[in-house]
C-alpha cells in the first residue's frame, strides 16, 4: 500500500495538471500553443536546464556516466526501431522519429523530479539536452527527409546546457540577482509543458486506433529493455537508472506531432501514437515506479 501511495504522488500531478490542460481547451477557452511552445523551448527550459546543471550538487562523474548511458541507449532504441520498421514497412517519416524520440522534456522532467527529487531532475534534464539535439538533427532528417545540420547550434536548449556544463566545470558562481531571475524563469517550464501536453491531446482527433496500440506498446517495452540494459551494464547508480527508463519509456512526444503537421509526415497517424502513447503512460509508468522505487 505504502508503495501504490508513493508511485500516486509522483504520477498524479503529472496527469493532474496535463488533465487542465485538457479540459481548458474542452471549455472552449484560448490557448496559444505555438506561442507557449516557443516560450517554453526557447526561454523558460533553456534557464530550467542552465540553472539545474549550475546548482547541482551532482559530481562530474556521474554526470558523465549519464550522459554515456544516454548516449549508448538512445543508439539502441534508434538501431532496433530502424531495423523493426524496415523489416515491418513502417513509413520513415512518419513513425521511425517519433518512436525513436519520447517525451522527455513535458512528462519525464516532472516524473525525474516528483520520483527521485533535486538530484534526478538535474540527471533528466541531461537526457532531455541530448533527446532534443538528437531531435532537432537526425529526427528533422528523419520527418523531413532532408539535413538540418547547422540548426541544433542554433537551439537555446543546446545554449543552455553548453553554458550549464561550463559554469559547472569551472565552478563559477552566477550573480545572485541573475540566478534568482533565471529560476523564476526556468521553473515556468514543466507546468507550461505539462499543460501544453494536455491543449495537444485535447484538440488531437486520432483515426484508427489497432496500430498506435501496438507500436506504443513495442515503443515501451523495447525503451525500458535497453534503458535496463545499458543502466546495468554501465553500474549506474539506482537513481541515475531510475531516470534514465524513466525518460526513455516517456511518450510520444507533442514535438513529433508539430514535425510532422509542419512536413505533412501523416500527422493524423502521429497524433493517434501521441494520445495512445500517453493513455498507455498511466499504467506504463506507476509499473517502472513500482520496480524502480
Amino acid at each position: 500500500m505504502a508503495l501504490i501511495l508513493t508511485v500516486l504522488q509522483v504520477v498524479a500531478p503529472v496527469i493532474a495538471i496535463a488533465g487542465l490542460g485538457f479540459g481548458w481547451i474542452r471549455l472552449g477557452f484560448d490557448y496559444p500553443v505555438a506561442f507557449v511552445t516557443r516560450l517554453a523551448m526557447t526561454l523558460a527550459v533553456p534557464c530550467l536546464i542552465f540553472t539545474a546543471l549550475v546548482d547541482t550538487e551532482l559530481e562530474a562523474a556521474a554526470l558523465t556516466a549519464i550522459s554515456v548511458a544516454t548516449i549508448v541507449a538512445y543508439a539502441g532504441v534508434t538501431l532496433m526501431v530502424c531495423l523493426i520498421g524496415w523489416l515491418s514497412g513502417l513509413d520513415r517519416r512518419t513513425y521511425w522519429a517519433p518512436l525513436i524520440f519520447g517525451n522527455t522534456g513535458n512528462v519525464g522532467l516532472p516524473l525525474a523530479l516528483f520520483a527521485f527529487g533535486e538530484e534526478g531532475l538535474a540527471l533528466a534534464v541531461v537526457v532531455f539536452a541530448i533527446m532534443a539535439m538528437g531531435t532537432f538533427t537526425y529526427g528533422i532528417w528523419l520527418v523531413s527527409g532532408s539535413g538540418a545540420p547547422g540548426r541544433v547550434l542554433r537551439e537555446p536548449i543546446l545554449i543552455g546546457t553548453v553554458l550549464g556544463a561550463l559554469f559547472l566545470s569551472q565552478g563559477w558562481q552566477v550573480p545572485g540577482w541573475l540566478g534568482n531571475m533565471l529560476d523564476l524563469i526556468g521553473q515556468m517550464a514543466i507546468p507550461l509543458m505539462l499543460l501544453t501536453l494536455g491543449v495537444a491531446v485535447g484538440r488531437m482527433s486520432p483515426g484508427t486506433l489497432w496500430r498506435p496500440i501496438w507500436l506504443s506498446l513495442l515503443k515501451a517495452g523495447l525503451s525500458a529493455a535497453i534503458a535496463v540494459g545499458v543502466g546495468m551494464a554501465l553500474d549506474l547508480s539506482p537513481v541515475a537508472l531510475g531516470v534514465l527508463v524513466l525518460q526513455l519509456i516517456t511518450p510520444v512526444a507533442v514535438t513529433s506531432y508539430m514535425l510532422a503537421e509542419r512536413y505533412q509526415a501523416g500527422p493524423q497517424d502521429v497524433a493517434g501514437l501521441v494520445v495512445v502513447s500517453t493513455l498507455l503512460s498511466i499504467v506504463t509508468f506507476p509499473l517502472a515506479l513500482a520496480f524502480l522505487l
